[in-house]
């Protein structure tokens, strides 16, 4: 063998048992690291308790959580945990279970329900958890087993799921992998202008609301994040089977928007769904960000972008899919509508119409934008595709002092289109 040889093999058998050491030693840490969160079993969580009984021992063990910064297992179950509301997630806490998203729901072998890190939730008062600073909830299910899935007269309007703190400032939460089922309004985040939130962060969060609100906030003054969060009838399709049509046309003619932001700087949403919602996402007056890559299927408005001023009131909307085709009359069917003040810059931004057995449908809307007030504001369009609206233009324009520009989009007739027209 060349010295040449021994040298390279030298390297390779220590290069080769460092990287052993490392992963062994990756190996100990992450053991260490999850031996290190302590189960809510510990303080006497249990599926076979009621729910009054749970939600007291939870709030024990959140409370011995707080002053260590401490991270609670849920562990998985085949019977999920009953659960009362009005339970404080305190300032440094974190609630860890063991899902991803989990979007058609885990089920039980030989019971129509989930399993799994999952709480059953029957409190019909109170928000089921409030949260404060620093807190973080990965990885749960959250189940209302007496939601109706078929009569919309029978929809229990159940509190928040997740609801900001309304006693404090709220900074720095992380929701992430969350699904819900059966539940009315999942994560409220509308603080106020004395106790604002802010850097909160949205997730991987699936679900479908009976009032039509997945996430509002309001009164965020440092960069919410909306990722990936997918909102469907047929969320717990594994379970107990989609809403009824009748349920879901209930949901759209509640007249809210599944994602609404208000009085927030910086915010982004990027991939987000919905599906039966009358709105698919609210950027109100005193908000200004971005919103690209999103599907919003089977609503009566996608976009309602307002603005209260011409400085920043502005919007970026790009890479996104509206198919608005819900509502009683179709003159209420807009893919956006844009008002008030500020620009909006759309790239790449589709509408178009269709027909769909899980809702009442009309198959077209009335154009692809309105846009409506009596101040000035500024749009840009550029790479739209336009369709299946019963207007003779795609723009319906009631502001007279509006500075619309197109480029390079497309009619309903497949047709380039460009305004003012050239």
């Amino acid at each position: 063998m060349t010295h040449l040889a021994r040298n390279t093999k030298l390297t390779f058998l220590v290069c080769f048992n460092l990287l052993c050491a490392t992963l062994f030693a990756s190996a100990a840490d992450s053991a260490s690291a999850f031996a290190g969160y302590k189960s809510i079993r510990d303080f006497g969580v249990s599926s076979t308790n009621t729910a009054a009984a749970n939600k007291e021992a939870l709030q024990k063990a959140i409370d011995w959580a707080a002053p260590r910064g401490g991270a609670l297992f849920i562990d998985p179950t085949d019977e999920p945990y009953p659960m009362d509301g009005g339970l404080i997630l305190k300032m440094n806490v974190s609630l860890i279970g063991v899902h991803g998203p989990v979007g058609r729901g885990t089920r039980n072998p030989d019971k129509r329900q989930p399993v799994g890190s999952v709480f059953r939730i029957e409190d019909e008062k109170e928000p089921f958890i409030t949260v404060e600073s620093a807190t973080h909830i990965r990885g749960v299910q959250f189940w209302y087993p007496n939601q109706t899935l078929n009569d919309p007269d029978k929809i229990i309007p159940y509190p928040p799921t997740i609801q900001v703190s309304h006693d404090k400032p709220t900074e720095g939460v992380t929701l992430s992998s969350l699904t819900f089922y059966g539940e009315y309004i999942a994560m409220d985040f509308n603080a106020s202008r004395r106790n604002i939130c802010e850097q909160i962060l949205f997730e991987h969060c699936y679900g479908y609301p009976l009032s039509g609100e997945f996430i509002r906030i309001d009164y965020c003054y440092d960069i919410p994040r909306i990722l990936h969060c997918h909102v469907n009838p047929s969320n717990q399709r594994f379970i107990k089977g989609g809403y009824s049509r009748a349920v879901v046309d209930k949901v759209v003619s509640s007249g809210k928007f599944t994602y609404a932001i208000n009085h927030t700087d910086n915010a982004v949403l990027m991939d987000v769904f919905t599906f039966g919602a009358y709105g698919g996402v609210y950027l109100g007056p005193e908000t200004y960000g971005q919103l690209t890559s999103f599907n919003l299927d089977c609503v009566t408005v996608g976009v309602h972008k307002l603005g209260n001023n011409t400085f920043n009131r502005n919007w970026q909307l790009s890479q996104g899919s509206i198919i608005a085709n819900a509502g009683p009359k179709i003159e209420d069917v807009h893919p956006i509508i844009i008002e008030g003040q500020g620009n909006t810059s759309l790239s790449n931004v589709e509408g178009f119409s269709g027909g769909n057995g899980a809702l009442t449908t009309l198959g077209k809307s009335q154009d692809f934008m309105l846009v409506r007030g009596d101040k000035k504001l500024t749009i840009t369009m550029t790479g739209c595709r336009m369709r299946n609206y019963v207007a003779d233009s795609p723009l319906t324009i009631q502001n007279p002092m509006a500075v619309i520009q197109a480029f390079g989009c497309v009619d309903k007739d497949e047709e380039p289109f460009n305004y003012p027209a050239r």
